[in-house]
């Protein structure tokens, strides 16, 4: 994926996430390039990106429709996804050579760093190559094609926790406790560091989604004012008040006189 598509699929991506495209929303290619100003190849790239990220149904040369993010299947994928990282790590534990072991120390060093800056981008950057060695570390094919899998579908709403507090400082402070199981070959510390730091992912994620649908569900159900059309006077009503304008009759006259 080129550098405008994976742009364009990033912004995509966050406006899905945060709900701003709601599920059911067209994604037509024409409309997305004349938005990006770019041509439809780097839109049907981005869209192709979606789609594999389980985030789009693709439409054949029209575009996409968003999908609706299901809590139960994205709480499979999250439970999944916490258990293989805490086994991968329980085995890199015992696995890791010296050399991985130190470039995982040079990379919680460096994230240090970016923590302190305030380096988000830099950051997530060396968030990514510390799981990454993590895998390398485990020494299973089998084990981290399938937790890249994961990431990779989990990625956009992990992403979208910037407005956790201490969100950098809190994930530097857990990967401190796997860094350190992790040097002392300790394979249960190991697996349950990992395990902690991933479930405490999975919750917010989950809280994201949760209130982005609790959310689209409260204006479903108060539509715009605009939306609603005053309702006519009942016809009965109308007709007792023109009648009350008429001026009297001669037969009312001579009652109200008597």
């Amino acid at each position: 994926m080129g550098i405008a598509s994976a742009s364009i699929c990033r912004s995509l991506t966050d406006d899905i996430v945060s709900g701003r495209l709601p599920p059911g929303q067209k994604l037509e290619e024409v409309a997305l390039a004349a938005r990006f100003e770019v041509s439809r190849t780097p839109i049907r790239e981005a869209l192709r990106e979606l789609h594999a990220r389980g985030l789009i149904d693709l439409q054949p040369r029209k575009g996409g429709i968003v999908r609706t993010i299901g809590l139960d299947d994205l709480t499979d994928m999250l439970e999944a996804m916490v258990e293989l990282d805490a086994l991968c790590c329980r085995i890199s534990a015992e696995r890791m050579s010296a050399v991985q072991k130190k470039q995982l120390q040079m990379v919680q060093e460096q994230s240090a760093e970016c923590v302190a800056s305030g380096d988000e981008a830099g950051y997530l950057k060396l968030n990514r190559q510390f799981h990454e060695l993590i895998g390398a570390g485990a020494q299973n094919r089998s084990l981290t094609a399938m937790l890249a899998s994961l990431r990779e579908r989990m990625a956009p709403f992990r992403a979208a926790q910037a407005h956790v507090e201490r969100r950098l400082s809190v994930a530097h402070e857990e990967h401190d406790a796997i860094l350190k199981a992790i040097m002392a070959s300790d394979a249960e510390a190991s697996y349950e560091a990992m395990r902690n730091h991933t479930a405490r992912l999975s919750i917010n994620v989950l809280d994201l989604l949760k209130q982005q649908q609790q959310a689209g569900g409260a204006k479903a159900a108060v539509p715009d004012a605009p939306a609603v059309e005053p309702a006519p006077a009942p016809k009965p009503r109308a007709s007792a008040k023109a009648a009350a304008k008429k001026p009297a009759t001669k037969t009312s006259a001579r009652k109200r006189a008597a």
